[in-house]
C-alpha cells in the first residue's frame, strides 16, 4: 500500500520549492523537481549560511588580513566538519576537489605504479573511466552482478587470481545512480582487505540518503560531490587514507601545493611540495564550496538521518506502488524488487520512447525527471536489452531519439505532492497518450511551439 500523507514528515526547506513553470497547455504549476540523482536543490540553510559568509570573503592561507584569517579558519573548520560527518579515522585526509569525478581522477593519479584496479561495469562513468588512463595501471572489469552475494563472490574470485604482491584497488558504488539499489559495501571492503587490496567508495548517490561512516564500513577512501548533497555546484570531497596521497606527485602543480621553490643550476624551479592535504589542493580553493558542503553536513546531521531515511522510504513505497499500477511500466533493477534502495527509480514504458515521455512530463505537467543512459552506459544498455527500451518516434527526423530509460529521483526536499503528481501524470500518459505534439531536435523530443506564440 502507498504511504499515506500522515506517515510522511515535512520535507527540509530547499531552494526552488516555490518556482512555477509554464505548461504548453496553458497556465503555470509549481515545478516538481524529481531529478535529485543528477543534482539536488540546495538546502535553504546552506544558502543562508553561504550568504551570511559572503561579505567576509577573503583569500585563504598565508593572508595577514582579518578576512583572510577568518576565511582560512572557515575553510579548515569545514574540512574538520566533513571528516566528522564521514566518521573518518585519525590520520585520514579530507581533500576538497571539484566533484566526485575529480576526486576519483585524483585517486587514479596517485596510485602507486603497477596498481591493479577492480571495477564493476555497472559503475557510473566517474568511477568507471579514470583507472585505465595510465600505462602503469592495469584494470580488471567485472560483469554487473545480479545480487549482492554475486558481487562479493565475483570480487573474491578476481582478487584471488591476481598477483598478491602488487598494490590493488577496488572501486565500488554505494548506491546505483540508475536503480537506487544499495551495494554490499561492508562485505566488499572485507573481501578487498582479505586479499591485500584497498577500496574506494563512490558515495555520490549514497551520502545524500543515509549516514556514511568510513571507519564502520572499513573503506579506505570515500568520494562524493557537494551538488548531490544539497550544496551548490563546484566542490567535492576525497577522504581517506593519507599514505598514497602524500607520497604521490601533486595532482596539480601550482601555488598552495608548494612548501618552497628555489632555482636550480640552470635556472629551473626546484620544488619542495607539501606533505599534507595542501599537496593536492593547488590554486585558490573553492572556500564557499567547501563551506557549503560543511553546512549541508551539519544540516543533515541536525535533521537526523534516521528520520530522513524513514521519510524517503515512505515516499519510495508510495512511488513504487503507484508505478506498479501504471500499464506498460517496467522498472529496471540488478538485484530484484526486494533489494534495499534509495530514492532513485528507473523504468521504461511500453510503446514510448523515454525522451518523449520525459518531455511530456515536463511540458504538460511541470515535472522534471531524467531520461537517457545516466552516465552509466554499459549498465543501462544491458538493462534496456532485458526490458525493451524503445528508440525512434517523436516526429520524423534524421536524428531520432535513441533507446534510453526514464529516471525519477528525490530526497529530503521532496513534497509528497510531487510524487503523487508524477504517478498521476505517468498513468495518464501511459493510458491516454500525450496531449501535445512533439518533434525531434538534436536527438531529443521537444514540444512543438504553440502556433500563436513566436518561436524563440
Amino acid at each position: 500500500m502507498p504511504a499515506t500523507v500522515e506517515t510522511i514528515s515535512a520535507p527540509l526547506p530547499v531552494l526552488g520549492h516555490d518556482v512555477r513553470v509554464p505548461l504548453v497547455t496553458g497556465g503555470e504549476v509549481p515545478y516538481a523537481a524529481l531529478d535529485y540523482a543528477a543534482s539536488a536543490p540546495a538546502l535553504q540553510r546552506v544558502w543562508d549560511d553561504v550568504a551570511a559568509y559572503a561579505p567576509y570573503y577573503g583569500s585563504v592561507h598565508r593572508g595577514a588580513g582579518h578576512l583572510s584569517q577568518l576565511s582560512t579558519d572557515l575553510f579548515e573548520n569545514s574540512r574538520a566538519t566533513v571528516a566528522e560527518f564521514l566518521g573518518c579515522r585519525p590520520g585520514d585526509d579530507v581533500v576538497f576537489t571539484r566533484s566526485t569525478t575529480d576526486s576519483l581522477n585524483l585517486l587514479a593519479a596517485v596510485l602507486p605504479p603497477g596498481t591493479r584496479v577492480f571495477a564493476f561495469e555497472s559503475e557510473h562513468h566517474a568511477a568507471l573511466l579514470p583507472w585505465g588512463r595510465r600505462a602503469d595501471t592495469a584494470v580488471t572489469w567485472l560483469d554487473a552482478p545480479r545480487s549482492p552475494g554475486q558481487a562479493v563472490d565475483a570480487l573474491e574470485r578476481a582478487l584471488a587470481a591476481r598477483d598478491p604482491h602488487g598494490p590493488a584497488l577496488v572501486c565500488v558504488t554505494g548506491a546505483s545512480n540508475v536503480t537506487g539499489e544499495l551495494w554490499p559495501v561492508r562485505e566488499l571492503a572485507a573481501a578487498a582487505h582479505a586479499h591485500g587490496a584497498r577500496i574506494v567508495l563512490d558515495a555520490a548517490q549514497l551520502v545524500p540518503h543515509q549516514a556514511v561512516d568510513v571507519a564502520e564500513l572499513d573503506v579506505d577512501w570515500v568520494a562524493f560531490s557537494g551538488h548531490k548533497l544539497y550544496a551548490p555546484f563546484g566542490a567535492g570531497v576525497l577522504a581517506g587514507r593519507a599514505d598514497w596521497l602524500r607520497r604521490a606527485e601533486p595532482y596539480l602543480a601550482g601555488g598552495g601545493a608548494t612548501r618552497r621553490v628555489t632555482r636550480g643550476a640552470a635556472g629551473e624551479p626546484v620544488v619542495e611540495w607539501h606533505d599534507t592535504v595542501a599537496r593536492h589542493e593547488a590554486g585558490s580553493p573553492n572556500v564557499i564550496g567547501a563551506y557549503a558542503i560543511a553546512s549541508a553536513c551539519r544540516a543533515l546531521t541536525a535533521a537526523g538521518f534516521e528520520r530522513l531515511a524513514g521519510r524517503e522510504q515512505a515516499l519510495l513505497g508510495r512511488l513504487r506502488a503507484g508505478l506498479a499500477e501504471v500499464p506498460g511500466v517496467r522498472v529496471v533493477s540488478l538485484f530484484g524488487d526486494e533489494a534495499p534502495r534509495v530514492g532513485v527509480v528507473s523504468f521504461v514504458v511500453d510503446g514510448w520512447n523515454s525522451s518523449h515521455f520525459a518531455a511530456a512530463l515536463s511540458a504538460e505537467y511541470g515535472i522534471g525527471v531524467r531520461d537517457g543512459l545516466f552516465c552509466a552506459h554499459p549498465l543501462v544498455r544491458a538493462l534496456l536489452a532485458e526490458n525493451g527500451g524503445t528508440a525512434g518516434e517523436c516526429g520524423a527526423a534524421d536524428e531520432a531519439p535513441a533507446a534510453s530509460a526514464i529516471r525519477v529521483s528525490f530526497g529530503v526536499g521532496t513534497p509528497e505532492e510531487h510524487v503523487d503528481r508524477f504517478v498521476r501524470a505517468a498513468r495518464e500518459l501511459a493510458t491516454d497518450g500525450a496531449r501535445w505534439t512533439y518533434r525531434t531536435e538534436g536527438g531529443r523530443c521537444v514540444p512543438e511551439k504553440p502556433a500563436d506564440r513566436p518561436v524563440a
